[in-house]
Parts: structure tokens; sequence; C-alpha cells
């Protein structure tokens, strides 16, 4: 078990290292030059879209396929990506990486909106209808369809990664992050987090994708703002320091942050590394997850669903991800040598003192609840390409049994697994939209409703 542990630690280190984030990032930015810097000229025309877009207000006449409304589409994304990278990755990339890794992050998520728009107008254009009815696309469909034949091993791949680091990613670490972190604050033991989120996930699971959708368009909006109000009190409080936090940032971006107090310094390599890979994990551009759960809107337009998903980018990482970063420099506690969570924790409590843990610990633990939800999605559509429409219900019975496996086992293994499997899930997806940028373009150029003509 050593060595097999020793070479997942090794694979970890290659897919996780600086070839695959050059990957990930080069085509964010090959995407992002393709499409003329659509998706940054287009911001504001995504949030009108998805605002239209919400359940009986879809004013496109014509969009009478698909199962949930586009705005709950985005939600159920949303409800994947919003979650531990927001609080402990963020967290984990400035305690190693310095402050400047936030401005990495940064750029990132923004070059990263191309990718996640490429990524839902694949899946749109290119899905699927099974015969119950439910609208099946994401990259093996894509791969499938857009690719042809001989490239079908490539989506295989792709669905065995992301049926097996579900349960990891999405199931048993978020499980176990919510127990954890109940019991660290409040004392719950770990077994009673572990029934109750296994009824509740049973509750919304078994519902497919249609409840899924329902409950995530509105836990997570709720969740979210509250934590970001809770965010803007620590800013407002610091409200001077911010000109200077930013500055700091700025410069920690590009020179090296020397020790001081309990931080151990940081180069510039690994402010760029740990802000660019917490970046990806947390809103999960380039991995393929997300264009899943966005070819079951009810829409016949792939660049409207696609201006829309690339919201999830910028609301899980410019929005949620910088209220955190921006807590941790401007309280100045990322010098005090804690790490993880507690950062987080610490920054709250800094100015709301008691209170800062109770906030950060409930949003943890929503985040991740929701998080168990949005990747069943994702796991149950990788499962159905590679076992067929029979293996749902078996699927969705077996990711509830896992909920309280997960929140009272041991998982340093399966984090390790997971984690890995996660980031190969980016390769069959990146190959992907690359050879189907030609695709991404023309579908860009013809469309009416976005302002940028590529």
């Amino acid at each position: 078990m050593e060595l097999i542990t020793d070479l997942l630690n090794a694979l970890n280190g290659l897919v996780w290292g600086k070839p695959m984030l050059f990957m990930i990032f080069g085509t964010g930015i090959f995407l992002m030059v393709g499409l003329r810097f659509m998706p940054l000229l287009n911001i504001k025309q995504g949030f009108k879209l998805l605002w239209s877009g919400r359940d009986k207000t879809i004013q496109d006449k014509d969009a009478v396929e698909g199962e949930i409304s586009p705005f709950n589409a985005l939600m159920t994304s949303l409800s994947a990506t919003i979650g531990t990278g927001n609080i402990t990755g963020v967290a984990t990339a400035i305690f190693i990486g310095g402050p400047g890794a936030l401005l990495w992050m940064w750029i990132t998520a923004l070059i990263g909106m191309a990718t996640k728009y490429a990524e839902a107008v694949c899946a749109v254009h290119y899905r699927e209808v099974d015969e119950n009815g439910s609208y099946l696309g994401g990259p093996m469909y894509y791969i499938k369809n857009g690719l042809g034949k001989k490239w079908l091993w490539l989506g295989f791949l792709f669905a065995l990664f992301g049926a097996l680091a579900s349960f990891g990613i999405g199931n048993t670490v978020q499980a176990n992050s919510v127990a954890t972190a109940l019991q660290a604050q409040f004392d719950i033991p770990l077994w009673v987090t572990g029934l109750v989120l296994l009824l509740l996930t049973g509750a919304v699971v078994l519902g497919g994708i249609k409840r899924i959708a329902q409950v995530a368009g509105k836990l997570v909006p709720f969740m979210a703002l509250a934590y970001v109000s809770a965010g803007l009190v620590v800013l407002i409080t610091h409200f001077s320091e911010i000109p200077a936090a930013l500055e700091l940032i700025v410069e920690s971006a590009f020179s090296p942050v020397a020790a001081t107090g309990g931080f151990a310094g940081a180069t510039i390599i690994m402010a760029i590394q740990w802000g660019v890979a917490r970046g990806i994990f947390s809103n999960e551009a380039g991995l393929g997850s997300a264009p899943i759960a966005h070819a079951a809107a009810k829409t016949n337009d792939p660049v409207r669903q696609g201006t829309i998903a690339m919201l999830g980018t910028f609301i899980d990482t410019i929005i949620v991800c910088s209220i955190t970063g921006l807590a941790i420099v401007l309280t100045g506690v990322w010098t005090s040598g804690i790490k993880g969570a507690a950062l987080t924790i610490a920054a709250f409590d800094q100015v709301m003192p008691e209170m800062g843990g109770v906030v950060v610990t409930l949003a943890q633990a929503v985040f991740a609840f929701t998080t168990i939800l949005g990747w069943s999605v994702y796991g149950e559509r990788c499962t159905e390409y590679l076992f067929g429409i029979r293996s749902v219900l078996i699927f969705r019975v077996l990711w509830i049994i896992a909920v309280p496996v997960g929140a009272m086992g041991d998982l340093t293994f399966i984090w390790l697994l997971a984690d890995t499997l996660n980031a190969l899930m980016a390769l069959p997806n990146l190959i992907a939209l690359l050879l189907l940028s030609p695709v991404i373009f023309k579908l860009t150029r013809e469309a009416k409703g976005v302002k940028a003509k590529v």
C-alpha cells in the first residue's frame, strides 16, 4: 500500500504540476484570443441573460429543449464548484505562495472564463437525449459527436476518470470536511453528521437533476450571498487598508516574499503555481465538469448558454474566492503560520470574535453539501455514458451510501486518488476543446446575442 501511495503521489505531482497547469492556462489563452476577448467584453450581457434565464422568464420562445432553466443550470454547476476550494483552497494558496497567489488566481479565472464558455457551447451543441428524456452532454459527448469514432477512447477516458473521481472529490471528501468541521466547531459526532447528510442527499439525489437544480437554485445563491456579506464586513472594517493590500498582492505576484512571522517565505514560481492550481481547483475551468450540467439547460442557443456558463468562473473566483483572500491579507493573519480553513476562520474571527468561526464553518458545511449534489450529476452522467441508462439508479444508491462512509472514514488515500483523477479529467477535455475550437469560433461569429464578434 505504501508503494501505491508513493506512486500515486508522484503521479499527482505530475498531473497537477507545471506542464498540466501550463496546458490548462494555455488553452484558456488560446480560446480567449480566438474569441477576441468576447467573454471579458460580455460579462454584463451574461448577467442579463442569467436573469432572463430563470424559471418562467425565459425570453427565447424557441428554447423548448432541455430539462432545467439556464439559471438553474449555472446554479447546479456552481453548487459543485463553490466549496472547500473557496475557503480552504484560497487559504492554502496564500499560506504557501504568499499574497501574490491571489493575483494569479484572478488571472486564471479571467482566462478560464473563455474555457468555461467554450465547454458550455460544445455541451449544448453536441448534447443527446436518452430514452428517459434526459439531456446528456459534456466532454464525452462532444468528443463522441464532434470528433467522431476514432476519438471515442478519449471520451471513454474522461467518463471513467469522472465517474471514479466523483466519489472522492465530490462525495466522500466533501462529507468528511462537513463532519470534521462541525465536530471541531460544535462538537457534533461524526456519525450524526453522516446520518443527516445521508438523509438530505437521498431526498435530493433520488429526484434526479431537476430536483438537484431546484435545490441548488435556492441554496447556492443564499449561502454565497451570506458568506460574501460576512466577508464584506471584514473588508469594510479594514477599508482604509485595501489599497495597501492590493499593492502587496500585485508586488508579491512578481517578486519573492520574505519569511515573516509564521510565514515561511515564497518564490514567484510558488505564487504562480499555487495561485493557478488552487484557482483551477476552485472554479474547475478546463476540467470538463460544468458543461455536464449546462447541457441540460432549456435552450437551443449554445452561445447564449456559454455566455451564462462563463459567469460560473467569475462568481466562484473573482467574487467568492476574493472575499476569502482579501480577508486573510487585510487582517494580516497570513503571516501567523496557521493554514487551511483555520486561516480563514482566524481572519473572520479577528473582526467578528467567536462568530467568525461559526460563519466560516457553516459556509463550509453548506458549500460541501451542495458540492455533493452537483457532483452527483457529473458522476451519474459519466456512469450512464459508460454503462447505459440502467446504471443510473444503482449509481444514485451507491452515491447516497458513500456519504456517511466518507463522513466517518480516514480519507487520506481517497483524497489523493480523487485529486489525481480530477486532474486527469482535464486532459481529454482540453484536447477536445482545442480540436473543436473552429466550431466554437464559428458558432460565436454567427450568434446574434453577443456584442463581440469573433
